[in-house]
C-alpha cells in the first residue's frame, strides 16, 4: 500500500480522535460534499472497495475481516459485514463502536459539536414498569439554543411529541428522525405520580454549535475550597476552526481555580460521551498531581500489521500521549479528584478516570460508565468519487500502568442515581454534587436520595452524539506519511 495518510485523530470512548485518513491507493483523502449515492452494483463496488482497502489497513481487528466479502452490498451493509461485531457470548472482546455515514461533512461537524438540534439533551424512561409508554426528561439545555429560547429547563418531562404519546415503538421516529419542528407535550410529578398536563412547548431545531464548557463554580464549604466543572464533550474548538477556543476556556477556568486556592475538585462528566484525546490530555494536565510532559497519560495499541510501520516511521512516541506542561495546573493543591458519572460517561471521559488514576486518587460518584477503551479515526476520500465517511476502531488505550480493564465501564465508588425531580446543575442540593460535597466535608446540605428514581432507562440523547462518543487523537505533531 502507498496510501497517503493524514491523521487528525480520533478516540472511541475516550477522546475524539480527529483523524482524517487519506486513503485509496496513491490518493489523498479529504472531506467532500456528499451527493445522493447511486444504488447501482458498480457504484457500490467502487465504494465497497474503498471501504475494504482502508479497513484491511487500519481496522483494529483487521485479522478478523472476512476473506471474500460481498462487494455488491450497499456501502453501509458492506461496512457492517466487515466488523468483528460484539457478542456477549462468542465475541465479548468485539467491536461495539465503528460506524459509517453517507455524509462526510456532517460527520466532521458532529465531531466538533455542531448539529441540527433543539439544544436540549434528555434521558428516556419507561413511564412505569410494564408500560410501553415513554417519557423524555430534560437533562440540560444549551444557552442561547432554540430550546432555551422556548423556555425549556433541566428537569422538564416530555410525554408527547407533535400530539403523539411517546412509546417504545415510536420514540425513535418522533425524536431522532431528523425533523426540525416539534411540539412537546409536558408531564409533571404530582404526589409521586407522573401526570400529563395541558402545557406544550413548540421548538424548531436549527444548526447549532454547542459549547461543551457548560458551567463552573467555586464553593467554600467546611474550610474547603471546591472547584466544580460541568464539561459535556471533549472538543478543542468550534466546527471549521483550527484554533483551541474551548480548550482555552478550560485553561481560564483552572487559572481562576488556582487563583482562588481550590484544594478539592469535582469534575462533572455525567453527560460527556467523549471527544478529542488532545482535549482530554489538556484537561488531565490541569488536574494531575506531579505531571508534566515527561509523564505518560495513555498509550495506544494498533493492529499488528500497521504497528511495525508506525514504529519505524515515528518511533514509540507515536503510540504515547503524554501530559503537557500547564501553568494553570492545580494538582499541587489536590490529593484527589471526584468525577461524577452516568452510563453516558464514555470514551475520553473514561480516559480521564483511567489516565489520572496512576497519579492520584480518582473517586467516581454516580452510576456505571459506558465502557469505551478503544479509539477510532475518521476516514474520508478527497478525490470526489467517494462521498462517505467512516469511523472505524483502530486502537485500544492503556494508562501508564498498562491498565485497560474497563470495557464494561467503571463501577462508581459511590453509587447515586439521578432522581426524577432534578435540581439545577451546580445546586449544592443536587444529588450527585451533594454526595461529592459530603465525601469532601463529611456533612450534607440535603438528605441523600430524597426522591429515588425507579424508572427503567432507555438511553439518552447525548449518547447518540457523533455516534455515541469516541476518542479522537490529534496528529498535528506528525507529518503526513505514506503507507
Amino acid at each position: 500500500m502507498k496510501n497517503k495518510l493524514r491523521i487528525k485523530s480520533a478516540w472511541w470512548g475516550m477522546s475524539l480522535l480527529s483523524v482524517w485518513l487519506l486513503s485509496s491507493c496513491n490518493k489523498q483523502t479529504d472531506l467532500v460534499t456528499p451527493t445522493t449515492t447511486s444504488n447501482t452494483t458498480s457504484d457500490n463496488q467502487t465504494v465497497d472497495n474503498w471501504i475494504l482497502e482502508n479497513m484491511r489497513e487500519y481496522y483494529y481487528w483487521n485479522d478478523k475481516i472476512p476473506a471474500s466479502p460481498d462487494l455488491t452490498l450497499a456501502p453501509s451493509d458492506f461496512f457492517d459485514s466487515l466488523l468483528y461485531s460484539f457478542d456477549a457470548t462468542q465475541r465479548p472482546d468485539g467491536d461495539r463502536f465503528s460506524w459509517i455515514e453517507e455524509n462526510a461533512d456532517e460527520l466532521s461537524a458532529s465531531l466538533s459539536g455542531e448539529s441540527t438540534t433543539t439544544g436540549m439533551e434528555f434521558t428516556l424512561y419507561l413511564r412505569s414498569q410494564g408500560s410501553t409508554n415513554v417519557i423524555a426528561q430534560v437533562l440540560y439545555v444549551l444557552p442561547n439554543s432554540p430550546a432555551a429560547a422556548a423556555g425549556f429547563k433541566r428537569g422538564d418531562i416530555i410525554s408527547k411529541v407533535n400530539g403523539q404519546t411517546i412509546t417504545t415503538s415510536n420514540y425513535n421516529s418522533l425524536l431522532y428522525s431528523g425533523g426540525t419542528s416539534y411540539s412537546f407535550g409536558l408531564a409533571e410529578v404530582q404526589n409521586s405520580a407522573l401526570v400529563d398536563t395541558d402545557k406544550s412547548i413548540s421548538v424548531t431545531a436549527t444548526t447549532f454549535q454547542a459549547n461543551p464548557v457548560f458551567m463552573d463554580s467555586v464553593y467554600s464549604v467546611s474550610g474547603k475550597t471546591v472547584g466544580y466543572l460541568v464539561y459535556n464533550q471533549f472538543v478543542p474548538a468550534p466546527n471549521n476552526s483550527n484554533g483551541s477556543e474551548y480548550d482555552d476556556q478550560i485553561d481560564a477556568i483552572f487559572s481562576n481555580f488556582k487563583a482562588k486556592g481550590v484544594n478539592e475538585l469535582v469534575l462533572d462528566l455525567r453527560y460527556n460521551p467523549g471527544g478529542y484525546t488532545s482535549s482530554s490530555a489538556n484537561l488531565a494536565s490541569l488536574i494531575g498531581k506531579n505531571v508534566d510532559q515527561t509523564k505518560v497519560y495513555f498509550r495506544e495499541e494498533w493492529n499488528s500489521s500497521l504497528t511495525p510501520y508506525l514504529k519505524q516511521e515515528y518511533g514509540d512516541e507515536f503510540f504515547l500521549q503524554r501530559f503537557v506542561n500547564k501553568s494553570q495546573n492545580i494538582g499541587g493543591n489536590l490529593q484527589r479528584v471526584f468525577v461524577l458519572t452516568t452510563e453516558g460517561t464514555a470514551s475520553a471521559s473514561e480516559l480521564i478516570i483511567n489516565g489520572l488514576r496512576p497519579y492520584m486518587t480518582v473517586t467516581t460518584i454516580g452510576t456505571t460508565t459506558y465502557g469505551k477503551n478503544v479509539g477510532s479515526i475518521t476516514i474520508v476520500d478527497d478525490s470526489g468519487k467517494i462521498k462517505w465517511g467512516m469511523q472505524p476502531i483502530v486502537f485500544k488505550s492503556f494508562n501508564s500502568l498498562g491498565q485497560s480493564d474497563y470495557s464494561t465501564g467503571f463501577t462508581p465508588n459511590v453509587e447515586v442515581q439521578e432522581p426524577i425531580n432534578l435540581l439545577p446543575l451546580g445546586d449544592v442540593n443536587e444529588a450527585l454534587l451533594n454526595e461529592a460535597l459530603f465525601q469532601i466535608t463529611g456533612s450534607r446540605t440535603a438528605r441523600r436520595a430524597a426522591v429515588e428514581n425507579h424508572l427503567t432507562s432507555l438511553g439518552s440523547s447525548f449518547q447518540r452524539k457523533a455516534g455515541g462518543g469516541r476518542m479522537i487523537k490529534s496528529m498535528s505533531n506528525f507529518k503526513t506519511f505514506k503507507l
